[in-house]
């Protein structure tokens, strides 16, 4: 008697990844013509290597890891590159009349009939990571492309042919963007040196060499990034700053472009900006339960001040953005004023700072007080001028949101006093203080539950806490052997009751604000990252990178 075969839903909860409520939540949510696996990746409950091992044992095809894998180099024309990169494909080995092929899908069959006919072997698919197929394209095939680009631009630098759309740096900076944008890079550096240019990415917070190209590369390359971001391409010898918008996949990405002189040319940063995942849900920040209760309660105020303070890069924008997503409805006036606007966001009204022009934070918002709205967003609060017209906003009847460059929120009381704002002023307009951290995920494909060692347990007693056990990554393809793979923010909220009002006017000291904060059962950053790691989000090392000076 022929056994069914159990459905894919079945087999993730039988193997413990998702519960019968998620299998639900799951079918009943996801699109009529998506399958259900790419829904459970997508919305992270699953990762891709989960979702892999349960096809392979419902579908009996193997999986496949190209960490180190022996490619056969003879076979690396066999399948053309655009082919390739178009289908997740990579041909692996060769027995005989069989073709082993790494897929992203080995179920799309009509990729297999194509490659049968083009290749003349019969396929035999074997399943690989998305990731894994893409670094293995970029590595092997796209390497090729950097040299062949090179010795043409060589020879038309030489000829005097170079045409601008068919330039090699043309080429050069779009393959830059598409790799940067697979591997989820934040920013792009293109570092010049005496005699090369290094191009590094960074990711998940950690910057890592890609390649390197020629130095007489290097000044089309740069005029090719200028161009893009309409700077001037005739000016090297100041910094400049631009945008350009990305396609790629019909997924589109905001970058940020900077240049820098520097001894040996132009130093160029990219800062990518997904515009796909800019406005989160507030509900997937990474927020403990009592701190999400209490950002709520900030962002539902009808008049004062929240401000969302860190370090550069600390995910101050997506928490900002994500709030005012919160808020976006037609019964309300949203105007923002930054520099520059990040994300645009329909049925709010955004300005553009432009100091040129005399469009600055103070002069954008004076304006903006006469547009009647609800609520303001200030990118950033940087001087005092700035400082004191958003607090008269918030007195005002106006519910402003900012960020502001602080290292935590208490510290954020001191630091509107040190730029002049007097403290019965910040005391009566702030509301409350949200001061985070990204820290490094531990990667869900290589997580170890072990035992925590006796420093850690001592770290977590100092605040309080207890720890039996702890996850650390092993290192797998996935995650590129460091055993960690994505980002998620810590937090620290602090709710400005009155006592702490009283004591801001009345000029309190740090500690005495800490005491009270403490009283008031706030959660501090690095006991929201304790939590973190109990709950097998990430490592005690990683924490103590973030929170400790």
């Amino acid at each position: 008697m022929k056994e069914t075969r159990k459905r894919l839903g079945d087999l993730m909860v039988t193997a413990g990844f998702i519960t019968d409520d998620q299998l639900q939540n799951a079918l009943n949510e996801k699109g009529p013509s998506q399958k259900l696996g790419d829904y459970l990746v997508q919305q992270g409950l699953v990762t891709e290597l989960q979702l892999i091992e349960v096809l392979e044992f419902q579908l009996g095809i193997p999986h496949v890891s190209l960490y180190r894998y022996p490619f056969d180099e003879t076979l690396t024309n066999v399948i053309p590159k655009d082919v390739a990169k178009r289908h997740l494909v990579y041909p692996l080995k060769k027995q005989g009349d069989k073709l082993y092929v790494a897929m992203n899908d080995p179920l799309d069959y009509f990729v297999i009939n194509d490659l049968r006919m083009m290749t003349g072997f019969q396929i035999v698919p074997l399943f690989a990571l998305k990731d894994d197929l893409l670094r293995t394209i970029n590595r092997f095939l796209d390497s090729d492309s950097f040299e062949e680009w090179s010795n043409e631009m060589n020879v038309l630098l030489k000829e005097g042919s170079l045409n601008e759309e068919d330039s090699p740096a043309v080429k050069i900076v779009n393959q830059i963007l598409q790799h940067a944008i697979h591997q989820k890079a934040s920013d792009i550096h293109i570092d010049p040196y005496e005699s090369k240019v290094i191009v590094r990415y960074r990711v998940d917070g950690k910057l890592q060499t890609e390649r390197s190209f020629p130095k007489h590369m290097q000044g089309m390359v740069n005029a090719r990034i200028k161009i893009m971001s309409q700077m001037d391409i005739t000016e090297s010898r100041i910094p400049q700053d631009g945008r350009l918008k990305y396609t790629i996949d019909f997924h589109e990405v905001d970058v940020r472009v900077s240049t820098l002189p520097t001894i040996y040319g132009e130093k160029i940063v990219l800062r990518l900006l997904d515009l796909g995942n800019a406005l989160n849900d507030v509900t997937k920040l990474g927020f403990n339960t009592l701190n999400m209760e209490r950002f709520m309660q900030l962002i539902q105020k009808p008049h004062g001040i929240m401000l969302i303070t860190g370090p550069t890069g600390s995910g101050k924008s997506s928490t900002l953005y994500s709030a005012l997503n919160q808020l976006n409805t037609e019964e309300v006036n949203i105007i923002t004023i930054e520099d520059p606007v990040e994300y645009q966001i329909e049925g709010i009204g955004q300005i553009q700072v432009n100091p040129q022009t005399g469009m600055t934070f103070a002069t954008g918002l004076r304006a903006i007080l006469r547009q009647d709205p609800n609520i303001i967003m200030i990118g950033e609060i940087r001087d005092r001028e700035t400082a004191e017209i958003a607090i008269r906003a918030s007195l005002t009847g106006h519910l402003v949101l900012s960020t502001l460059h602080t290292n935590d929120s208490i510290g954020t009381v001191t630091r509107l006093i040190d730029m002049g704002i007097e403290p019965f002023m910040v005391a009566t307009s702030l509301n409350g203080v949200v001061s985070q951290r990204l820290i490094r995920r531990v990667c869900r494909d290589c997580s170890e539950e072990i035992e925590p060692t006796k420093r850690e347990i001592d770290i977590f007693a100092e605040s309080g806490m207890t720890v039996d056990k702890i996850h650390r990554g092993k290192g797998c393809s996935t995650c590129d052997y460091s055993g960690y793979k994505g980002r998620v923010a810590i937090h620290e909220l602090l709710l400005i009751n009155d006592e702490l009002r009283r004591e801001i006017a009345n000029g309190a000291d740090f500690s005495t604000l800490y005491k009270i904060a403490h009283n008031n059962k706030t959660i501090f950053l690095l006991e929201d990252g304790l939590l973190k790691v109990k709950q097998g989000i990430t490592t005690t090392e990683e924490i103590l990178r973030v929170t400790m000076s």
